[in-house]
């Protein structure tokens, strides 16, 4: 074999092996940005909640309607630049637009998560994942109190005509119907690095 061409093989290996390195977390990296990660979407979920709670107690499940529409995305991006990370949700039945799975990493977190979902042995239902340098975690949002099912729910039983009006005036191409407790309504994406 002439020397150019295993050079040129050798220069390939050491290239596929940095590749294969550089989207993977050592343990304890990962361990690291998972309890970042978690502390963040903990602190944004219970944020949210606290104003959404608020806005039901003073207006009702419609009122619920008008603050998500309003207010949610501005309290995520003040988290956001809080915490100095990006912080989204995401959902595959999206009520807001900018709310969808965008692309194969928020797909491939979603496929994991759901399937965690399903475990009932597991406590944690996130994942992590890097792509290049930049680090990304994955929580679950589920369905977690009956009071979610206001609009979140079946439409001819657990959501009142008002507001099943209010979220059609809001969200013309709402997915976001039909679930039932515990199942997975969402996901937080923290981008961590």
């Amino acid at each position: 074999m002439p020397k150019n061409s295993i050079i040129i093989l050798a220069f390939f290996a050491i290239l596929a092996g940095c590749m294969q390195t550089s989207n993977t977390l050592s343990e304890a990296d990962k361990k690291s940005y998972l309890t970042l990660g978690d502390s963040i979407a903990t602190y944004t979920q219970l944020m949210l909640l606290k104003n959404l709670t608020q806005a039901i107690e003073e207006r009702g499940t419609t009122g619920a309607v008008a603050f998500c529409s309003e207010k949610a995305i501005p309290l995520t991006q003040d988290a956001s630049e809080t915490h100095h990370v990006q912080i989204r949700r995401l959902t595959d039945k999206n009520r807001n637009p900018d709310n969808k799975l965008s692309n194969e990493t928020d797909k491939k977190a979603w496929s994991e998560i759901s399937q965690l979902m399903n475990d009932k042995e597991t406590q944690k239902k996130h994942w992590i994942g890097k792509e290049g340098d930049v680090v990304y975690y994955y929580k679950a949002i589920p369905l977690g109190m009956p009071t979610c099912l206001s609009c979140h729910g079946k439409k001819d039983g657990d959501i009142a005509a008002e507001t099943l009006q209010e979220i059609s005036k809001k969200y013309p191409n709402d997915l976001a119907t039909g679930y039932e407790m515990g199942q997975l309504r969402g996901v937080w994406k923290v981008q961590l690095k």
